[in-house]
């Protein structure tokens, strides 16, 4: 093979590799960002119930007696 066959070669399959895994880096990043923000609204809303779990007033607990 000529020298300057296998650089192309590699050139013209690496290059196309290299912009699609690059596409998906970008929308990886771009969805973790989106689910990140909902993560953190779950957890605000979690930690209110555990909150409110632990600061309502107790009751007394109902016998089953007929």
């Amino acid at each position: 093979m000529a020298d300057w066959l296998v650089p192309v070669l590699v050139a013209v399959i690496g290059g196309p590799l290299v912009v699609l895994i690059q596409s998906f880096r970008k929308e990886s990043s771009e969805q973790h960002g989106v689910l990140a923000g909902k993560i953190d609204k779950i957890a605000d809303k979690l930690d209110g119930h555990i909150e409110w779990h632990l600061t309502k007033p107790k009751s007394k607990p109902k016998s089953n007696k007929e």
